[in-house]
């Protein structure tokens, strides 16, 4: 494990002798500062190593130099951060009221298939399978577009991969669809990568979404770029399966299309 101060001193007081770059594993470039130090180069480089070193946030130096450590603190902080998939058992009270003989509900097929996705996304995400777990995610999607916790998980395995875009489109679906925990974006592990690329500051100070030109288009702009009227309503069906009209919504604009 390398060690953030360690490299900061070493870089202070021996950079011009690429130390610091030994230190860290980068053999080639401890060399070119070893040679480097003949034309008095290689001083003005430690200095700026150093000053770089003691600045840096200590989960990007992690990502960068310590690259096994960060992704077993993210399994960890993953058991402890994100949502548990399991369905809340019913109270005690509640049971004991309903009648023995009275068959117990069963899950409709759609959301099995939900919560099945789900659980197979955590099992690859947990054995580092990022893009595994991100396949399955988006399938869950399919089945249901409005649900915050796969928005979340996929926001952190989108930023473990190293996709900005992404991960921040689905935190700003999870907080659109109300998602609040302010807290979970700042500090959980998995959205490192993310929170330390330019536009993420933007996008916290926007409330954590994103602005209306990023956001995914809205129903009435969809609709208004297919002039042919079965396009339209095809369309029209995709959007209410995809959550994004509700089934009035739906029967209102069916109406204005057909009238």
């Amino acid at each position: 494990m390398k060690d953030k101060n360690a490299a900061a001193f070493l870089a202070l007081f021996t950079g011009y002798l690429g130390v610091h770059r030994f230190y860290l594993g980068q053999v080639g470039m401890g060399i070119l500062y070893f040679l480097l130090f003949f034309t008095g180069i290689s001083i003005v480089l430690g200095l700026i190593d150093a000053i770089s070193f003691f600045t840096m946030d200590q989960d990007r130096f992690d990502i960068k130099y310590n690259p096994h450590l960060f992704e077993r603190k993210m399994e960890a902080d993953f058991y402890r951060n994100t949502y548990n998939y399991r369905e809340q058992r019913q109270p005690p009270s509640r049971r004991e009221t309903v009648p023995q003989s009275r068959p117990k509900p069963q899950t409709p097929p759609r959301e099995k298939q939900n919560a099945a996705l789900k659980n197979s996304g955590v099992e690859k995400y947990k054995d580092f399978d990022y893009e595994g777990a991100i396949i399955d995610f988006e399938k869950a999607l399919e089945a249901n577009p409005r649900d915050i916790a796969v928005h979340f998980n996929l926001a952190c395995a989108y930023s473990l991969m190293e996709n900005t875009e992404k991960s921040l489109f689905h935190l700003d679906k999870a907080v659109g669809f109300g998602f609040n925990d302010s807290k979970r974006i700042k500090e959980h592990d998995a959205l490192a990568f993310v929170r330390v690329q330019p536009q993420f500051e933007t996008f916290e100070q926007n409330g954590f979404r994103l602005a209306p030109q990023l956001a995914e288009p809205k129903a009435d702009d969809l609709l208004s770029t297919t002039p042919n009227l079965l396009d339209q309503l095809k369309r029209l069906g995709e959007l209410r399966e995809r959550g994004l009209l509700t089934e009035d919504e739906f029967a209102s604009q069916k109406k204005k299309l057909l009238g």
